[in-house]
């Protein structure tokens, strides 16, 4: 009884949710838009504050500086993140994208990843483009050093390449996609495999004290995941409206965006693992990291393993 006395103190102490959306997230605008926490904790007084996310690496700095409760990030930029110390928790699968590729411009002679030697690349740290590329260069034998890496939030990105400002773009979607269909962007590779799982993350600290507001979150986000699976066309509705961009354009996000999985659990973590390895063999983790034991740290399947599906 004192336990369970405990745990309604800390969920009273709680006045307000802090919570990422993204528009790289579909599944979080549609949250927003409905109101669905916001209706689940009014019984509480606990309100909802929503805070956008412009890319992975943001997410994390958010959930680091615990100015965030609940972040939308990439599972690999989620694993490189706890790698340096940030102390997160992988709880639930909001989408399994194709969400990034390597881009270039319309008129661009630059056909393969080797092409890019002695290129500029526009690319954001910390999240899945930046894995990605890193992956690429790697798997066709080149090094960071080979191009030149230029750091911009994933918007400057697709600009740097539209102006002819960078050779190429380690894309997000659905910046990229608008670059296909607006631009002529190129997308001269893509490797789905290695686009990482889109998890939401929450602090371990939240996770810990707070376990059944986790749940209570969780459970409300799998509403709104079903409600998009069911009606596409709100889904893609909503889209358009927060991201200001053409039907065209979310049509093909969408396209490359698999709403089915929530669970995270095994194969989420096999995905993030390989990624990890990766980054380590091209020497941009630690040599003496323990992946496969800071990867088991991350994901935590305790509280989607709950949501009935």
């Amino acid at each position: 009884m004192m336990g369970l006395l405990a745990g309604q103190a800390l969920a009273t102490e709680v006045s307000e949710i802090r919570i990422d959306w993204a528009t790289y997230n579909p599944v979080s605008l549609l949250l927003k838009k409905e109101g669905l926490l916001e209706r689940e904790f009014a019984k509480d007084g606990i309100a909802v504050r929503w805070v956008q996310s412009a890319g992975s690496n943001k997410a994390l700095e958010f959930l680091n500086a615990g100015s965030i409760d609940f972040g939308s990030t990439a599972g690999a930029a989620a694993l490189i993140a706890k790698v340096n110390g940030n102390p997160i928790k992988s709880i639930y699968v909001y989408s399994r994208p194709e969400w990034t590729a390597l881009v270039t411009g319309k008129d661009s002679k630059i056909n393969s990843v080797t092409d890019l030697k002695g290129k500029s690349v526009a690319v954001t740290r910390g999240t899945d483009p930046h894995i990605f590329l890193v992956r690429a260069l790697a798997d066709a034998g080149l090094k960071d050093g080979d191009v030149k890496f230029v750091l911009l939030q994933h918007a400057d990105g697709r600009l740097a390449l539209t102006r002819g400002d960078v050779d190429a773009w380690a894309g997000l979607d659905p910046i990229m996609a608008a670059a296909e269909v607006e631009d002529g962007a190129k997308l001269f590779y893509r490797k789905p495999e290695n686009n990482s799982w889109g998890v939401l993350n929450t602090t371990e600290s939240f996770a810990k004290d707070h376990p059944d507001l986790v749940r209570r979150v969780l459970s409300v986000y799998e509403t709104a995941r079903k409600q998009a699976i069911a009606d596409p066309q709100v889904l893609k509705a909503t889209l358009i409206e927060v991201t200001k961009l053409p039907d065209a354009v979310i049509s093909k996000q969408l396209e490359r965006t698999d709403l089915s999985t929530s669970r995270i659990g095994d194969a989420q973590r096999d995905t993030i693992l390989k990624a990890g390895l990766a980054l380590q063999q091209a020497g941009v983790l630690p040599a003496d990291a323990d992946l496969a034991k800071v990867t088991g740290a991350l994901i935590d399947p305790s509280f989607s393993d709950a949501l009935v599906q």
